[in-house]
């Protein structure tokens, strides 16, 4: 009995601390994603254009590489679980309050806020996670925790769907309130890491010195997290805007097309995390990028609405099935001490290198057509990406605990 004990509590452990983290994550992108749909919405009722409101975006990404500083370095120094409850609650509040914002100027001040708690999440969540799940099952897991950001997405066109037309874009904020109720589950049905109990940094100093002894690997994180957010935001963002200024769709087409793009999301994570399982991490995310290269006419160009869709799902299936390898990725390569603080950190630094990618479109645009605008963008970033991500190296099937 005592073995059979042994056999089955950590596997419950890392389901719950998997399915936390993942609908954190999806949480989250639900919030996030409900700017880039009501973004010509937000923009008439404040008397703004899309670009002004694109920075709004911008500021949330900026601003995420502040949430991973500090959830971070508390998860390296308190543990996983603390941090990600405060955390938590914490974007809950504001996502209410973005739904009550009186003008513009305090809609961009909430969005900022907003990008903190946001960028607190994932480090802290993924390094939970992963460092909890098998290791020979840890490609497909991080394809799968990824990808609540497709489902948050997803979530929110389905709401931009039901909701808009009949209620407007304030109370599509106040659903943000949900991930407060997740900090419950946090607090009583996920345990500690048992990694982070057995290599914490007992000193402030001493988490300092851990993260200054790996500033190379810190410094190639940060190439590659920015290629990678370049990638997803490049394809994602404005995508919405360019569905309606270029096809001229209404809300209906818009948030159908954007939830089967992000079916496309979520069944890509999974399918090449599992294939990263094989391959290996670099290789899976080379081919995957490599093949949205070849999406891109579908994608931009569709003669058709069939096409259009068909192009919409394709690519968001090797966009973000190269994401799906991500989580894996970049905790195997982090040492056990500072994993709560390292992957998030560079991620979030990649977003504020990245951040302005929307805007840059949103001004392309302005000269060209929003196809030709994305599709530049999305073909220079995909394969400078690829290359950033085959000249590195990895540490596939790590075991954290010894």
């Amino acid at each position: 009995m005592a073995r059979e004990a042994e056999t089955t509590t950590p596997a419950t452990g890392h389901w719950a601390a998997l399915t936390a983290s993942f609908l954190g994550w999806t949480l989250d992108a639900f919030d996030f994603f409900l700017v880039a749909f009501c973004l010509t919405a937000i923009g008439r009722e404040f008397h703004q254009s899309d670009k002004a409101v694109a920075l709004s975006i911008m500021l949330t990404l900026a601003f995420r590489p502040v949430g991973a500083f500090l959830f971070g370095a508390m998860a390296d120094r308190y543990g996983r679980r603390l941090p990600l409850m405060i955390d938590l609650i914490f974007y809950s509040v504001v996502e209410i309050a973005t739904g009550f914002s009186p003008n513009f100027t305090t809609f961009l001040v909430l969005r900022a806020l907003f990008g903190i708690g946001m960028g607190g999440e994932w480090g802290v969540g993924a390094s939970l996670a992963m460092e909890k799940v098998p290791a020979k099952w840890r490609g497909v897991l991080s394809g799968f925790l990824q990808q609540g950001y497709a489902l948050g997405n997803l979530l929110a066109a389905l709401c931009y769907l039901f909701l808009f037309d009949r209620w407007g874009w304030r109370p599509l904020f106040f659903l943000g309130g949900l991930p407060a109720l997740l900090a419950l589950f946090v607090r009583f049905r996920v345990k500690e890491s048992e990694v982070w109990e057995k290599s914490k940094q007992e000193s402030w100093s001493g988490l300092g010195a851990a993260v200054a002894g790996h500033w190379r690997l810190f410094l190639y994180l940060v190439v590659l997290m920015t290629g990678m957010n370049l990638a997803s935001h490049g394809t994602q963002d404005m995508y919405p805007t360019f569905l309606q200024r270029f096809w001229k769709f209404g809300t209906v087409e818009r948030s159908t097309i954007s939830a089967i793009s992000m079916v496309g999301a979520l069944i890509g994570g999974v399918v090449v995390g599992l294939i990263s399982d094989r391959i290996g991490r670099r290789w899976a995310m080379v081919a995957s990028l490599s093949a949205a290269v070849l999406t891109i006419p579908l994608w931009a160009y569709a003669p058709r609405v069939g096409l259009l869709i068909t192009g919409a799902f394709l690519m968001q299936f090797f966009v973000q099935g190269a994401w799906g390898v991500i989580p894996a990725h970049l905790s195997e390569l982090s040492p056990n001490s500072i994993r709560g603080f390292l992957p998030g950190f560079a991620y979030q630094c990649g977003v504020l290198l990245a951040g302005s990618v929307g805007t840059l479109e949103a001004v392309f645009a302005e000269r060209m057509s929003y196809a030709t605008a994305m599709a530049a963008t999305a073909g220079t970033v995909f394969l400078a990406t690829a290359v950033i991500a085959a000249l590195g190296r990895e540490k596939k099937g790590l075991e954290f605990q010894q």
